[in-house]
């Protein structure tokens, strides 16, 4: 794959999230909610050594540490995100990755 193909664009990813969530759940959330969990996810990345000159490194990502991370920022900064919609919307950030080649399936 070339490097346009891996190119992540935040606000593909937000739309992509959006729609993958459960209907019912897209009522408790704002794009902009999930743009901060996005946001976030970022800083754990960065906090963790992961990011190198604006790319992520290929890595085994620690889930529980990287949620636990996102639920104590959202604490911090009053955003209301129940442990449920952080969870899909990581999910959704997956399927957006694997949906333009950044991540590949786990074995």
């Amino acid at each position: 794959m070339n490097e346009e193909e891996l190119m992540y664009d935040d606000d593909a990813a937000v739309d992509f999230i959006y729609d993958f969530l459960d209907k019912d759940d897209r009522k408790a959330l704002t794009k902009d909610d999930i743009q901060y969990v996005l946001d976030v996810i970022y800083d754990f990345y960065e906090s963790e050594g992961l990011i190198q000159d604006d790319t992520a490194e290929a890595a085994c990502i620690d889930e529980e540490k990287m949620f636990e991370f996102i639920t104590k920022a959202a604490k911090k900064d009053n955003i209301a995100l129940t442990d449920d919609l952080i969870d899909q919307i990581l999910e959704g950030e997956y399927q957006y990755g694997l949906s333009i080649g950044i991540y590949s399936e786990e074995e």
